[in-house]
């Protein structure tokens, strides 16, 4: 680009782009979070910072949704991770057995996520689903639960629905980063009488620190993100014990017609999923730097 000026006529439509569809949507959020706009009305008052006073301290439906966006992050983080991380590394050998069950576990992601909802809503139903009748099966239906009725674990079964949809996924970068260590490594860990844990622990887990830090990135993203899947199996019910930001930001702003209080619902939310993911990179980044 030092030699050639013209080239930077290419970043325009990506810039451009990019600034339709995010900067101008962000920096208009944060301007309304600052109003009592209604979505509707082309007039609205500014009220400075009562929106975030409200949700900070007035709002205990925001703090909820806020609590249930943890749980639903972590149980999906820590499961998800774990299941792509094991399953990657025994379908790691390219074989025609290997790649069968790569592809199976990977359909799912390519499944919408209402049909998803859909499917997994009859296998939760507590009188005819699915769950129920192998539990039946199986003498085991003292097990059998109100799955998405119960507001103890709705949060959780709706957790588990998100680990099944997204882990192939997360194997296949899983299996990139594992294929890309070079096996003279194994070969010496081998030699030095290293056991299986001791060679994962120092060879294995050090060098594929980038993928797991791009999968945890990743999976917390859109477990604050899974509006649809929520919002299709239980509309954040029963009693708001499903209900996450992303699904009260579309409560609030089209139902309640609330736009300005939602923006500030928005500006939070995006400043809580910058706070966990530096916090995440930090901290996968030190574990890599200790190797």
């Amino acid at each position: 680009m030092k030699h050639n000026k013209s080239l930077i006529l290419f970043l325009i439509p990506g810039v451009l782009v990019y600034s339709i569809f995010f900067i101008y949507p962000t920096l208009s959020a944060f301007f309304y979070s600052f109003t009592n706009w209604d979505g509707i009305s082309p007039e609205f008052d500014f009220v400075a910072v009562e929106n975030y006073i409200n949700l900070a301290t007035n709002d205990s439906i925001f703090v909820k949704a806020l609590v249930n966006n943890v749980k639903f992050m972590l149980f999906v983080v820590i499961f998800q991770t774990l299941f792509s991380l094991v399953f990657a590394l025994f379908l790691i050998k390219n074989t025609k057995q290997n790649v069968f069950f790569r592809a199976l576990f990977f359909f799912p992601t390519i499944l919408s996520s209402v049909s998803v909802a859909f499917i997994w809503s009859f296998i939760y139903d507590p009188n005819l689903g699915l769950l129920k009748t192998i539990l039946t099966g199986l003498q085991l239906d003292f097990l059998a639960q109100n799955w998405l009725g119960d507001e103890k674990i709705a949060i959780f079964s709706i957790a588990v629905v998100q680990v099944w949809f997204h882990t192939g996924q997360m194997i296949i970068i899983f299996i990139a980063g594992l294929q890309s260590i070079p096996a003279d490594l194994y070969e010496v860990a081998k030699i030095e009488g290293a056991s299986r844990l001791q060679t994962f622990r120092k060879v294995t887990w050090p060098l594929i620190a980038p993928a797991a830090t791009i999968v945890v990135a990743y999976t917390t993203i859109q477990s604050f993100k899974a509006f649809d899947l929520i919002f299709a199996m239980t509309r954040g019910g029963p009693n708001y014990s499903t209900e996450i930001i992303a699904t009260l930001i579309y409560t609030t702003a089209f139902r309640s017609f609330k736009f300005g209080y939602a923006s500030a619902e928005s500006v939070i939310f995006m400043l809580v999923i910058a706070v966990i993911t530096f916090v995440q990179f930090k901290t996968l980044r030190a574990n890599r730097v200790d190797y």
